[in-house]
């Protein structure tokens, strides 16, 4: 059995990846839309993929 380590991201990481805020990051976590993980007790870490899974599509609209 083999084990496939995780691939984790600080906030600033994230935030300049997807161009989406650090505060917007953390209020995310906050309410629980985005998982977050601790080691110790400062330092924080998100999976890339909940990240990138914050974004939806909006729905096209078709204009006649």
């Amino acid at each position: 059995m083999t084990i496939t380590p995780q691939q984790f991201e600080t906030l600033t990481q994230a935030a300049e990846r997807t161009g989406i805020s650090t505060w917007t990051l953390r209020r995310r976590i906050a309410s629980g839309e985005l998982a977050a993980f601790t080691v110790g007790r400062r330092i924080l870490r998100v999976r890339p993929e909940d990240v990138d899974g914050l974004f939806r599509p909006l729905p096209s609209i078709a204009r006649r």
